[in-house]
């Protein structure tokens, strides 16, 4: 199956001069989803994993069901101000200005091994984030996986020796 037909091209969204990747015909299309899923999971398969990290917001839905497939528990990472219980943060570059992640800092455990997951790698920046908070609180980030990886904006090269897999590429 051919997971690149399901994702469509939007010009100029949110911005004038941004080709937004949408996932969500993908993700509405059950065959394509749990293919998706599927070459995720394997990629890993060979991996000691204690828990998927999932972040905000469409990556909580790969994670979601990677942490069942794994049968390991979901670990949320989000904006400031959404989770409930005592954070630690981590802040990080935008292409203006900054922005920041929050993870519960009782959330991961030291010496846990993390699965990172999130929809599209772009610039690289919330995902190197949140990589720092899990090694914040002592675990150890087996790897990232994303569905779409936006290969011209050379985030690999900012994520140093973190593992990076991606299913699709623009």
């Amino acid at each position: 199956m051919d997971l690149q037909k399901l994702i469509r091209t939007i010009p100029d969204f949110p911005k004038e001069g941004i080709s937004f990747k949408d996932i969500t015909p993908l993700i509405g299309d059950g065959p394509g989803l749990r293919e998706a899923v599927r070459q995720m999971k394997s990629l890993f398969r060979d991996d000691a994993i204690d828990a998927v990290l999932g972040i905000e917001s469409r990556g909580f839905i790969f994670a979601s069901i990677l942490a069942y497939e794994f049968g390991v528990g979901l670990v949320p990472i989000r904006k400031p101000g959404k989770l409930p219980y005592k954070t630690i943060s981590q802040t990080y570059q935008l292409e203006y200005g900054t922005g920041a992640l929050e993870i519960h800092a009782d959330a991961i455990r030291n010496g846990q091994r993390i699965l990172i997951v999130d929809d599209l790698l772009a610039t690289g920046g919330t995902v190197l984030a949140s990589a720092h908070l899990v090694e914040e609180l002592g675990a150890i980030v087996v790897g990232c996986c994303f569905l779409v990886e936006l290969d011209f904006l050379h985030a690999r090269e900012k994520l140093g020796n973190l593992r990076v897999e991606s299913l699709i590429h623009f």
